[in-house]
């Protein structure tokens, strides 16, 4: 029964330190994984994605395909943590199979050799230098040194030998790099496990309390996230956003505890949860019940959001105000009462017939009208428009400037929260570090054996390394050389 049970155990660990199994297993996640790239991990993006591929008759079948095999959320599926799981059990078995191999060379140590092993070492050169044993001697002892080696000295009548070791550790990068994958997968795990990927939707002046996954689950925070504003900048004389930004303000124990302007690749992160600046629109979906008031460029919402305004008398001092629509504001010390009548987000000018039309819904070109009202005079109605100055001077030299219609736009923040994200971010780290020193460090064992014969030394110098043999015999060659000229210049002196 034991040796049945052994003969079990063995069957099983072989399987775990094949190759073939790495292979099959890296395989099924490079494909696995091209597939969650490709097909978007939303279900409205995928329902689309999989319309322009296949057909939007086929899509729904595919689509419920896709549900079933969990490719609509296959990071966080059950078979793609146990595909990770189960390369991690091979690469550490695959690991610890090699490891007492690998172990008992760095723990041997170096011995002296015999003249013909030297030379049928994997580099080995042999040069004479004329001067005295002790001199030769003396000048490798030094140059070894300089190299870093730790020589150790044999010696036989009429010879001496040196013998060392260096970077014997370096074959224990290959290790290191697998340990870094298996945190990268760690990581991974811990992140899909504890992590989670949503979204929020959040209009200006609101505060929230939970976001949301991107298949609808609701998820709760422990503290309050609130949008003070959002704001798109366009390329001049274009309608092409140029960047997207929203303040966002951390509410905690009723307390601001942090505030920062949101922009797309500078998200606001706290306690762990990321908020990415990714899209915006109209925050009118969010009010159902709001009433409006229908003129010829559109519905303007009654009750909802604050016009901005800054105005300023000619050459005096200029003050912000802010009013609902249908609401009337002085400039100070002109007897000029004005009232917001009409607003449209997009103003423009048909250029056939010259009138003023609205020609999106979307914030592109927001404009206010005002109605001006000044004693002894008649009134009259303009236009003044976010993104055009001009429109701001009115007769007398006074300024109206429209800064926004605040409170009609929303914010949509892209939500991300991974644990893991700092067990990838050391098991990068330690990637680097175990790539050197797999690629660019080696195990170098060097031997030296010096020959007394009549006014001269006879040297026979050889090596092995575990990589880089050309720059490893390049190394030999400068010990030789340089150990040459210092003991045949002094000599010569």
């Amino acid at each position: 029964m034991k040796d049945k049970d052994n003969n079990i155990f063995y069957a099983v660990w072989n399987l775990f330190a094949s190759i073939k199994l790495a292979i099959v297993v890296l395989l099924l996640l490079a494909v696995t994984s091209i597939v969650g790239t490709v097909v978007p991990q939303e279900a409205d993006k995928a329902i689309e994605f999989l319309a322009d591929v296949a057909g939007e008759n086929n899509a729904p079948a595919i689509y419920n395909l896709f549900v079933t095999l969990d490719f609509i959320d296959m990071y966080h599926s059950w078979w793609f943590k146990l595909l990770l799981v189960l390369f991690s059990v091979n690469l550490l078995v695959c690991s610890l199979d090699k490891l007492p191999r690998i172990w008992h060379i760095i723990q041997t140590p170096v011995h002296p050799l015999g003249e013909q092993a030297i030379k049928n070492l994997q580099v080995s050169r042999e040069i004479k230098i004329k001067g005295s044993l002790q001199e030769v001697k003396d000048g490798f002892l030094n140059n070894l040194k300089a190299g870093r080696y730790i020589p150790l000295e044999a010696t036989d009548a009429g010879s001496v030998q040196f013998y060392s070791q260096k970077g014997r550790y370096t074959r224990l990068g290959v290790y290191v790099v697998h340990l870094s994958i298996l945190l990268i997968f760690v990581g991974a795990l811990v992140g899909f496990q504890f992590g989670f990927d949503g979204q929020l939707n959040l209009p200006e002046g609101t505060t929230s309390s939970s976001v949301y996954t991107f298949d609808g689950e609701r998820i709760d925070l422990d503290f309050l996230i609130r949008c003070n504003w959002y704001e798109t900048t366009y390329y001049k004389e274009s309608f092409r956003p140029q960047e997207f930004e929203s303040e966002l303000v951390i509410i905690e124990d009723g307390k601001e505890v942090m505030r920062k302007i949101v922009e797309v690749n500078d998200p606001l992160t706290y306690k762990g949860i990321t908020f990415y600046q990714a899209n915006y629109g109209s925050a009118l979906q969010f009010y159902p019940n709001i009433n409006f008031y229908q003129s010829n460029y559109g519905k303007i919402p009654v009750g909802l959001g604050e016009f901005i305004l800054k105005v300023a008398p000619a050459g005096g001092q200029e003050q912000a105000v802010r009013l609902k629509f249908g609401e009337a504001f002085d400039i100070p010390g002109t007897g000029i009462k004005a009232t917001v009548v009409d607003f449209s987000p997009a103003l423009g000018r048909d250029p056939r017939s010259g009138n003023l039309y609205t020609f999106d819904d979307q914030m592109l070109n927001p404009a206010v009208a005002i109605e001006i009202k000044e004693e002894g005079k008649n009134a009259y109605t303009g236009w003044f428009l976010k993104r055009d100055p001009g429109t701001w001077i009115i007769p007398g030299g006074h300024k109206i400037e429209f800064v926004e219609f605040w409170g009609l736009e929303y914010t949509g923040l892209q939500v991300s929260k991974d644990p893991g994200v700092w067990i990838i971010y050391l098991a990068c780290i330690i990637m680097t570090l175990g790539l050197y020193v797999a690629f660019f460090m080696s195990h170098k064992r060097i031997w030296i054996m010096l020959l007394n014969e009549k006014n001269s030394v006879r040297v026979l110098a050889g090596g092995s390394a575990t990589k880089n043999r050309l720059a490893f015999e390049q190394e030999i060659e400068s010990i030789l050389s340089k150990t040459s000229e210092a003991v045949e210049g002094r000599s010569r002196k």
